[in-house]
């Protein structure tokens, strides 16, 4: 077992890394990869870049050059779920490219062309495993499954949000998740998306993203130790 772990901005990452033991350091493709142990466990940190083009060849890179068994995405994302607040926690079902649009050749709203489906599901033993250890690591903070929406676009707009919510059932909004997923697919690797909310994905966004991204990514960082440990022990 050797689980790789990305997030898109340093801040995502760092107390990873802070926490880990590093046994070797890596560059490929203009990322860093940390590879060693935390919490007993094998894993490989690395900050992929904003979009998806950055974080799909990321989880390449991890599977050719680290032979990672698994792969989990930590960071922060807009709410598009009104049970969702700021601080929340999300865990994948599912993830869809929203800005993925070949309707006109037949296919579904975000359907990748060469896939039967558009959603990309996470492995469900993850998905608990990571819903487990945030009631454990942060017992006052809400968590829920749901479906990530990812696109090269900070959602900043009321509209946009409604769209989003209206077409995918989208619960949160970020830029990375879901061609990490489609990735992972393809390379056989099992996955989960773990995002901490960090503004409401609405005309709001601006405001409130500087102010929560740090915290919201450290409750991230927090439950992702917590996973580790108890994947160690069911695993």
């Amino acid at each position: 077992m050797k689980i790789g772990i990305i997030g898109a901005m340093e801040q995502e990452v760092a107390t990873l890394k802070e926490n880990m033991e590093v046994n070797e350091k890596k560059q490929r493709a203009g990322m860093e990869f940390f590879e060693g142990s935390l919490e007993g466990v094998p894993v490989v940190v690395v900050k992929c870049g904003i979009g998806k083009v950055n974080a799909a060849l990321c989880v390449q890179i991890l599977s050719d050059c680290f032979e990672v068994t698994h792969v989990i995405n930590t960071g922060i994302a807009g709410s598009l779920n009104a049970k969702l607040d700021i601080g929340d926690i999300l865990v994948s079902e599912k993830a869809i490219q929203h800005d993925m649009d070949v309707t006109i050749f037949g296919y579904q709203k975000g359907q990748v062309p060469g896939f039967e489906s558009r959603e990309f599901y996470a492995d469900a033993a993850m998905a608990q495993a990571a819903q487990g250890a945030c009631k454990l690591v942060n017992p006052d903070i809400h968590v829920v499954k749901g479906c990530v929406v990812s696109g090269d676009q900070f959602i900043s707009d009321d509209q946009v949000k409604r769209h989003l919510i209206e077409e995918f059932h989208g619960d949160c909004a970020e830029m990375e998740g879901a061609s990490i997923a489609q990735a992972a697919f393809l390379n056989q690797l099992p996955f989960v998306i773990i995002r901490a909310i960090s503004d409401k994905a609405d005309g709001s966004a601006q405001m409130d993203y500087p102010t929560f991204e740090k915290k919201a990514a450290e409750h991230c960082a927090g439950m992702v130790k917590e996973f580790l440990k108890i994947w160690k022990m069911a695993n």
